[in-house]
């Protein structure tokens, strides 16, 4: 993986960078959600300023001249203009609201979006899949990472926008000098001099908050560590809770741990320690400022520069502009020590796609004649030097069942990986039809191939959803692939109680997380809906890769003999350890070490003494049954 500059190396503006990446991400997946966010801090920001300068506008007149007529002509502006902020600002914030509702979950489906187009082997690799822990862990425990940004990003607009209207505010204050002449401290005040020193204080204070800030964050954060570590080990913990929690009694494991935790968290005492440290310079520089800038104020208005009115409004303006400053420091610092969060982002949305996609059109056969070959075939995995396959050289073609045997890591998963190109082989070629597979496009070739794993996934989604691997989809199709693989009892039972309730069976869900109303299944039947979903994508290879493994010898027999009948003209390819299951099969390959050993039907190959089937099939014939 790529890796970028450390944090203390990097640039401004290569920080810059780094955050405006982030922006225009959010900005894909809620289009336009900066400006839906600054709208409302717009006029939230303005009604503060508004306030102040009416009211100072208010007590002039009224330690001035105090003219009725135009005393309440300012009150009625004061009244109306408020109230017409106010409304503004809240249906402008209830849009907001809608329009950026559930950030966190669509962050969480962009980067599902872009799993799906990962390489194989990066979703296999240890190293990306720890990162994806490290971006959700930073997310829980840091609030870092994108949902830091997007916080952080109307933050930041909101102390702009004070700066703006709080400097448009106070400047005049600054030009404004008494007629008389003054000696002394009052001489200064009224000079210009004192001007640039307000300035200079100004710059140091952001300065230093912005230099604060981004050591507090950086302390915190490495107090914090322990935490993020503790939220990704019980997050495993909440999907231990079953049988084995009860019988061993190892929800005390987990309570202990917990309590361990809670009882000395010395990450938040470290955490405090940091906070308190950090804060109270935080406090003393904003306080040290504020003095000045009051003391400031005072004297012009001691020495007649404006009115009692003007005091109230620069003091008001020149409080906010401090904050303004300061919370414009501690968000800058923040986002630059984020960035180490958006560093490890980054390298997980850039991960490299080195598969070459050709752009050969799959040849679209009514009879379905396909021949698929491997001519030569050697692989290993990245990262090491060893061969999961080694000169594989076979060829099937549609219609046959195929069957491929041998003992555990004996290179079968791996053989239908590069089969499926999930991978692609490091030494030889497969052939589609006597064309090279890396010559078709990735998508059509992929469009060939219905595979059930050993590890197949079924979501908590509804039955349907389940089958057709999306929501949208054929009825009829779905209830007749569902009874072909073997639920058909079970969904006459389901069909039963949907109308009491008023809907299809297929809509129950599979499980009960979601929804109160799910089902539960039963292994073997979570295994059928698999092999249902397998038939209703209608792929001319259809491919079991040991999905069967948890049951005995002679179920999974029965499961394999059931799925080639009715699989009719498909090419079949079932895998197993177990010889027993594939013993229908009219091919059967076995696998030894990475390397193909012998092939031929399972008469031949038991008839071969010296054969490792022969020696495979005896070692397990006692677990079957001959029929």
């Amino acid at each position: 993986m790529k890796r970028r500059s450390e944090p203390d190396k990097r640039t401004l503006r290569e920080d810059a960078a780094l955050i405006w990446r982030a922006v225009k991400i959010w900005n894909g997946i809620q289009p336009h959600f900066w400006f839906i966010s600054i709208c409302p801090l717009l006029f939230d920001s303005v009604a503060p300023y508004f306030n102040l300068y009416m009211s100072a506008s208010i007590i002039n007149e009224l330690a001035g001249g105090c003219d009725v007529h135009r005393l309440i002509v300012l009150v009625a502006i004061t009244v109306g203009g408020g109230f017409a902020l106010s409304v503004i600002s809240r249906l402008l914030n209830s849009k907001e609201n809608v329009a950026t509702s559930n950030m966190a979950k669509k962050q969480e489906e962009f980067l599902l979006r872009v799993q799906n187009d990962f390489q194989y082997k990066h979703i296999e690799d240890p190293d990306v899949i720890l990162l994806r822990s490290r971006l959700f862990a930073a997310g829980n425990a840091f609030g870092g990472g994108m949902m830091r940004v997007y916080w952080s990003f109307p933050w930041i607009a909101e102390r702009i926008i004070n700066i703006v209207f709080s400097t448009a505010l106070t400047v005049s204050m600054f030009t404004m000098t008494a007629a008389c002449s003054f000696s002394g401290f009052l001489g200064f005040i009224n000079s210009p001099a004192s001007a640039l020193v307000i300035a200079a204080l100004i710059i140091a204070n952001a300065a230093l908050s912005l230099r604060i800030t981004g050591e507090r964050i950086t302390k915190e954060n490495e107090a914090l560590s322990d935490l993020a570590s503790l939220n990704t080990r019980l997050s495993v913990y909440d999907r231990l809770w079953g049988a084995d929690m009860v019988v061993f009694g190892l929800n005390r494991i987990v309570t202990d741990e917990m309590r361990k935790h809670n009882l000395r968290p010395k990450w938040i005492e470290k955490q405090n320690r940091v906070s308190i440290k950090y804060g109270a310079y935080t406090v003393m520089l904003n306080a040290a400022l504020d003095t000045a800038l009051f003391v400031f104020v005072a004297a012009k208005a001691f020495i007649g520069v404006f009115g009692i009115g003007s005091f109230v409004l620069y003091q008001g303006t020149i409080g906010r502009f401090i904050g303004a400053v300061s919370g414009l420091a501690i968000d800058i610092g923040a986002l630059r020590q984020n960035n180490r969060f958006l560093i490890q982002l980054y390298e997980y949305l850039d991960m490299p796609n080195d598969m070459y996609k050709g752009t050969l059109a799959v040849e679209k056969r009514d009879d379905l004649d396909y021949e698929i070959e491997f001519r030569d075939v050697s692989f290993k995995y990245p990262r090491t030097d060893n061969y999961a396959l080694r000169h594989v050289s076979m060829k099937f073609k549609i219609g046959e069942k195929l069957a491929i045997v041998g003992e555990n890591g004996s290179g079968k998963t791996t053989f239908i990986k590069l089969l499926c190109r999930l991978y692609d082989p490091t030494e030889g070629k497969i052939l589609l039809n006597g064309i090279d597979i890396t010559r078709y496009r990735y998508d059509e070739y992929m469009a060939l191939f219905s595979v059930v794993f050993q590890d197949y996934t079924l979501f908590d989604f509804s039955i349907g959803d389940n089958v057709s691997a999306s929501f949208g989809y054929d009825e009829e199709k779905v209830r007749d692939c569902l009874i072909r693989a073997g639920m058909g009892e079970k969904l006459e039972k389901l069909n039963a109680e949907a109308a009491e309730k008023g809907m299809s069976a297929l809509d129950f869900a599979i499980g009960r997380d979601y929804d109160s109303e799910g089902i539960d299944l039963s292994g073997g039947e979570r295994q059928k809906v698999a092999l249902a979903r397998a038939l209703y994508k209608d792929a001319p290879f259809v491919i079991l890769d040991e999905p069967t493994a948890a049951l005995d010898p002679i179920a999974e027999a029965e499961v394999y003999e059931n799925f080639n009948r009715i699989a009719k003209d498909k090419t079949t390819v079932f895998i197993s350890h177990r010889l027993s299951s594939c013993r229908f099969c009219d091919t059967i390959m076995v696998f030894d070490r990475g390397s193909i050993v012998q092939t031929g039907s399972h008469d031949e190959l038991a008839a071969d003494v010296n054969g490792k089937y022969n020696a495979l099939w005896y070692a397990q014939a006692q677990y079957y049954t001959e029929k």
